[in-house]
């Protein structure tokens, strides 16, 4: 109850609120766990300065393939750091990886870096 002027108003009643009507869905349904874990994969592999690097590296050489004995020295990075990276980058499904004998040689995974862009307009 309201005191206006002195006088007692009373509060129109309000019908009220169905649970469907207050927890109606959104439209399109959230993230589900399995994608966004897969999706935060990516960002993570992403989110390291020496990978965003080492993705560069293999895109511009020229044979679209980049062997690991070559990727030591851009980094200034030992062997293992770099093989450390370059398996957090096939893992997270951005790099192919290839043996050769003793050496592994690196590719970009074909539409990789094209579904990478698209993870944020996505969710």
């Amino acid at each position: 109850m309201l005191r206006h002027n002195g006088y007692m108003d009373l509060l129109p009643l309000l019908e009220p609120v169905t649970d469907e009507a207050c927890c109606a869905p959104a439209g399109a349904p959230a993230l589900g766990a399995e994608e966004a874990k897969r999706k935060a994969l990516v960002f993570k592999a992403l989110a390291d300065p020496n990978r965003l690097r080492l993705l560069s590296i293999v895109k511009a050489d020229a044979s679209g393939e980049s062997c690991v004995c070559d990727l030591t020295e851009p980094l200034n990075l030992g062997q293992p750091t770099v093989s450390h990276h370059l398996k957090i980058l096939v893992d997270a499904g951005l790099l192919h990886r290839e043996k050769r004998g003793t050496w592994a040689y690196y590719s970009l995974v074909p539409g990789a870096l094209e579904q990478t862009a698209g993870l944020l307009t996505s969710l």
